[in-house]
């Protein structure tokens, strides 16, 4: 389903109208939502919609609108890549499933890369020919990232890999992944950790489905087991990966909290206002309340969106305020969730084959990893009253311990 999205502004440079009208042309023809209501509990479908998509975008002249032309891109400014997400916004998204490729994979290649990484990989990257993955959480290393336990250890011109990384979303489709491995066990675990690049494909890496709750297949979990990295596959610099990993999940609480599209979107309050229409319960003083808070939510959030991208594409990196539209993403969804089985009523819960009520079941159903993905609504308190309203700093014991002196975490 499309999102609702502000109008088309007037007054706006005969040169972005013209950009506009080209997007909007390619968007009508391309863009039409065909197969993304299609049972894919693997991803399989929505990745093959998404990629092929994505050729018809680079195709067009369309992809990378603000990357640079050395890397693949079109160099275009903020504006035009503004335009973009507008037109996208009005339409059925068609690449959804490259939310973590291009929102996530591919801005960390190109701010951290080195060239020679940027030269393989990001016009793969940008036109889907690749599609890539993040590989950070471990059984014992979840919201807290760094006391993850898998080893790189340097041989030579490689490195060797071991060990496990879970909830990992599309690995069993992906080309490659952005991997975050300890490589000094003797300096404290917020320190000697290191970003590499690592094949999905490669001789020891073993993927296994997880079963989600809504009967869907999208999360792995990952088994390494001497699997060989080239050097040059190191993201640089060497045991600083912990900041690498900050700047990728505050690129990641963007790429949730703001999504692929932009404008002032309400398209959740859209979806409930026209089923309680349809129920003709839209009366209902309380139910009209709830669906303005619903709606004024997703407005705020499209704003502080807004915000955040314009910086991002004013050619700065993401800061904590990433979290505050991750936050309200969660708060929102969670608001959505009981609204939208309110409305629905049993139907939510017990339905016939033609009545679509599972699609409401499965939609609540999947707010719920919401609050979790992307680090819990707790991380993002935390984030935000550190690093946004500057309160003191949770005490913690281990900051000064060296991570091999440790018996918390995934250390064996």
């Amino acid at each position: 389903m499309n999102g609702a999205a502000s109008s088309e502004p007037i007054d706006e440079p005969s040169e972005l109208a013209a950009f506009r009208h080209r997007c909007a042309a390619f968007l009508d023809e391309h863009a039409t939502g065909d197969g993304l209501d299609a049972e894919d509990p693997r991803g399989e479908i929505g990745l093959g919609i998404a990629r092929r998509f994505q050729a018809l975008v680079a195709e067009a002249g369309l992809a990378g609108i603000a990357m640079d032309p050395t890397w693949g891109g079109l160099g275009l400014g903020p504006d035009y890549e503004k335009v973009w997400r507008e037109e996208v916004a009005r339409r059925p998204l068609m690449t959804r499933q490259l939310a973590i490729s291009h929102g996530m994979c591919m801005p960390m290649l190109a701010e951290y890369g080195t060239d020679h990484q940027k030269s393989l990989y990001l016009a793969k990257v940008l036109r889907a020919e690749e599609v890539w993955c993040q590989l950070f959480s471990e059984p014992g290393a979840g919201s807290d990232v760094a006391s993850l336990g898998t080893r790189a250890v340097r041989d030579g011109d490689e490195w060797i890999l071991n060990g496990q990384k879970v909830w990992t979303t599309l690995a069993h489709l992906c080309d490659r992944g952005i991997i975050v491995a300890r490589t000094n066990p003797s300096a404290v675990k917020h320190a000697g950790i290191s970003m590499f690049i690592v094949d999905m494909k490669a001789p020891g890496v073993e993927i296994r489905p997880i079963h989600q709750i809504d009967g869907g297949r999208r999360f792995n979990e990952i088994f390494f087991t001497d699997v060989r990295i080239p050097a040059d596959h190191l993201i640089p610099p060497e045991n600083d990966g912990w900041r690498l990993a900050t700047a990728m999940l505050m690129y990641e609480r963007v790429a949730i909290g703001t999504g692929q599209a932009s404008g002032v979107m309400h398209e959740r309050a859209d979806q409930l206002i026209r089923a309680a229409r349809r129920r003709e319960i839209h009366h209902d003083p309380v139910i009209r309340q709830e669906l303005m808070t619903l709606y004024s939510r997703e407005v705020c959030q499209s704003l502080t969106s807004i915000l955040t991208r314009a910086r991002l594409q004013a050619g700065q990196t993401p800061g904590p305020g990433g979290s505050l539209g991750k936050l309200a993403g969660s708060y929102i969804g969670q608001l959505y969730r009981d609204l939208s089985l309110r409305i629905q009523g049993v139907a939510s819960m017990a339905w016939n084959p033609d009545s679509g009520g599972d699609r409401w079941a499965l939609a609540s159903l999947a707010t719920l990893s919401g609050r979790i993905a992307g680090g819990t609504d707790e991380i993002q308190k935390n984030i935000i009253g550190d690093r946004v309203l500057g309160l003191p700093r949770e005490p913690a014991l281990d900051r000064d311990v060296p991570f091999n002196e440790l018996s918390t975490g995934s250390r064996p």
